[in-house]
């Protein structure tokens, strides 16, 4: 088994871990399906107001691909349709029934994956390199990589997520290397014996700090992409539900999700569907009494979100962390303090975070806040990034060249291996506080529309 070992990177020890056990929450009436969380389409309508769906049942196609259909998580009706400025969809709101109905597809022979991923709905669950963005279905990729694990603070164990779904893990790794050669990683030392009894896929082992945890991280080590290549990335719980497609023919899109962070009560996993409102989530989970910032994802690379919103097919953790708004600190960043997290090595309080020190006084965690602690300015190239950008890529390079909008240049420094996700710890030791994840996104939707 081929091994990746990793000496950049940087492990964020932050307070609030789910405990592995399963809570319960109330089920909504209404399910609010959202087309921005697919980043990347132009969704045309399949259906109006009063329709009867069924889980499974197309809402809307996207205008590019028309085969591309995304489908509704719940039988019920169509209640409302929410338009926005210029008519833009903002939600499809449906009314859950009592008993969930299915539609039942066609048993998939293999070279009909594709076609059933797309008629299923579940095609959204594949990513593509480059661009990050969902599978362009004109593409045929040279391999497709799954991470078995994630790195990122306070990420859900799926060892624990994936407990006695091994078997449709292996249905979906099965009917998807019928595509393209399916890769697996596993964290070095994990005691995951199901996923080293996996078939149908080429198994390699990672070590080393977060990322190592991310598919961009570990395509360049195992794989790295030439010029033209494409590479299809799947999160391992999505795996799961493209398996139970493959062995039922329903789309069953219930899944389990970490409520984590130094400020939530009831830290556990959830079963959700996407289109349930996250008040059902946080509800009473969340602190009162101090502002509270409410994250889809974890707290590098995780965006903002409100009670308001829906669930996600994408979201697999939710993190509750202090605003800071009501935190204020005399010279905070000049004292030394050794209740903060450095990650200067350097630093004098860093002396209590080093594996010696550790073992005596045990393993300290942070509660993190919100708080920039500085301003922008220039970028100081420093070789800062490169503590913690285990890719083999000039980052600091690569970011100037998308600012400037060189598309030659950011091909040739490697933007086609890269998501916005690999760059997060440079964006949390970054001197200039550059909104540098935000930078990525932008070019690389700049690339796609350029070069596509």
């Amino acid at each position: 088994m081929q091994q990746i070992f990793l000496k950049r990177g940087l492990d964020l020890p932050m307070d609030g871990k789910a405990e592995l056990q399963i809570g319960s929450i109330a089920r909504p009436d209404i399910y609010r399906i959202v087309p921005d969380h697919f980043a990347g389409i132009t969704p045309k309508l399949m259906v109006k107001v009063g329709d009867e769906v069924k889980a499974g049942s197309p809402l809307f196609h996207d205008k590019t691909f028309e085969e591309m259909l995304f489908t509704s998580p719940v039988s019920g009706r169509v209640v409302d349709i929410v338009r926005g400025e210029r008519r833009k969809v903002m939600s499809i709101n449906i009314e859950a029934s009592a008993k969930q109905e299915y539609e039942v597809l066609a048993e998939s022979k293999a070279e009909n994956v594709k076609a059933l991923l797309m008629k299923s709905g579940l095609w959204c669950l594949i990513k593509q390199r480059p661009y990050d963005c969902i599978a362009l279905p004109n593409k045929t990729p040279r391999a497709i990589f799954v991470s078995s694990f994630d790195s990122a603070p306070l990420a859900p164990d799926y060892e624990f997520v994936l407990r006695g779904q091994h078997v449709q893990l292996q249905a979906a790794i099965t009917a998807l290397s019928k595509i393209a050669p399916v890769y697996v990683g596993i964290r070095q030392g994990a005691q995951a014996t199901d996923f080293r009894a996996l078939k149908d896929c080429t198994l390699y082992e990672v070590s080393g700090p977060h990322p190592a945890g991310n598919a961009g991280v570990q395509i360049n080590h195992i794989m790295p992409m030439k010029k033209n290549d494409t590479m299809w990335t799947v999160n391992v719980q999505d795996m799961v539900l493209i398996g139970r497609l493959m062995m039922t023919g329903k789309v069953d899109m219930q899944k389990l999700v970490a409520l984590t962070g130094p400020l939530a009560y009831g830290k556990q996993y959830y079963k959700v569907l996407p289109g349930m409102p996250l008040s059902a989530i946080f509800g009473q989970n969340i602190h009162k009494e101090l502002p509270c910032r409410l994250i889809a994802g974890n707290a590098l690379s995780g965006h903002q979100v409100t009670m308001e919103e829906a669930v996600s097919i994408y979201d697999n953790q939710y993190t509750v962390i202090d605003e800071g708004s009501t935190t204020h600190e005399f010279m905070g960043w000049l004292l030394p303090r050794f209740d903060a997290f450095h990650s200067d090595k350097t630093d004098p309080a860093a002396l209590l975070d080093n594996p010696c020190t550790a073992s005596i006084f045990g393993k300290r965690t942070y509660q993190w806040d919100a708080r920039m602690k500085g301003g922008r300015r220039a970028i100081i190239v420093s070789g800062e990034y490169d503590k913690v950008f285990p890719m083999d890529i000039y980052p600091e390079y690569l970011l100037k060249a998308m600012i400037a909008g060189n598309l030659d240049k950011m091909e040739q420094l490697g933007a086609n291996e890269v998501a916005p996700e690999d760059f997060a710890l440079c964006e949390y030791v970054c001197t200039s506080k550059l909104p540098i994840q935000a930078i990525v996104r932008q070019a690389l939707d700049t690339m796609r529309k350029e070069i596509e």
